[in-house]
């Protein structure tokens, strides 16, 4: 079976041709070919797919093997993937994914897609949309008591549920030690990505990631979005900011429409070949 990895500023996926090959088991393989020591090593497995509704489907599953509604950086590649590989020569798409169709403008240089745009369409800010456990209404600069601490989170899904957190020193916080209990933190009945934030200036916001099912990984779009609208709800940044995550940066724009729109590049690394479907 054909697969090929690529990545969104680090957040590394491997991608396979769902035209050209049929995979029984997505959730077995994708933990199998994530594994960085026994397998090719990815945050997780990506399917391209035919759709009734959009020009692509995408699904999408961590390295543990759940799968998840939506990746930014993932479908960010798929774009490169579907118009690199000859699958479409568009240079606007739309790809269903579980959070919804969403709209992608291709930038192709020298005829190969080297950033894409993504209507990532309009956060979801009720609690019950994230979900969250709780009174009803939006979750902004909420206490949430986790392990020996207590964090003001602000909760935001783009599709996916994310719980941002505020910091002052993010390159020292320990992200490995509060990151799996807010991902499993009983507020949450389906999980969450958890993000942790400084802020450097009103367009500028440095953040780490512990992604679920993934751990900590060195970008992820869809939170980048989610801290966005978080640092505008609490007014801490503006409605646009960059956004610096490990792996690189991201543009990030909640507009005037209400949507979140995410800018970013796309890269494959290689092509290979693994034994089993």
């Amino acid at each position: 079976m054909r697969f090929t990895k690529m990545h969104g500023i680090g957040n590394d996926y491997l991608y396979i041709d769902g035209f050209q090959e049929t995979v029984k088991d997505p959730e077995a393989l994708a933990r199998q070919m994530s594994d960085r020591h026994f397998g090719v090593g990815s945050d997780g497995l990506i399917l391209i797919l035919p759709s009734a509704q959009a020009d692509f489907r995408m699904r999408m599953f961590n390295a543990d093997g759940s799968e998840a509604e939506m990746c930014g950086n993932g479908i960010r590649c798929l774009a490169k993937y579907v118009y690199d590989h000859g699958l479409t020569r568009k240079d606007a798409i739309t790809v269903e994914t579980l959070a919804g169709t969403l709209p992608l403008e291709l930038t192709v240089q020298g005829g190969k897609v080297a950033r894409v745009r993504v209507d990532m369409g309009r956060p979801r800010l009720e609690r019950g949309e994230i979900p969250m456990l709780g009174v009803p209404g939006r979750v902004v600069n909420e206490p949430l008591a986790v392990g020996d601490r207590s964090f003001q989170v602000t909760a935001v899904s783009m599709g996916n549920p994310h719980c941002v957190s505020f910091v002052p020193d993010v390159a020292a916080f320990p992200v490995a030690t509060y990151g799996p209990l807010i991902e499993r933190h009983p507020a949450f009945p389906r999980r969450t990505n958890a993000e942790f934030v400084e802020v450097l200036g009103p367009g500028e916001l440095r953040i780490r990631t512990w992604e679920r099912g993934a751990g900590e990984t060195l970008a992820c779009a869809t939170g980048a979005s989610a801290t966005v609208v978080a640092a505008a709800l609490t007014g801490r940044a503006a409605r646009r900011a960059v956004a610096h995550l490990l792996g690189g940066d991201l543009e990030i724009e909640w507009a005037a429409d209400d949507h979140v729109y995410m800018t970013g590049p796309a890269v494959e690394v290689f092509q290979g070949e693994w034994p089993e479907g």
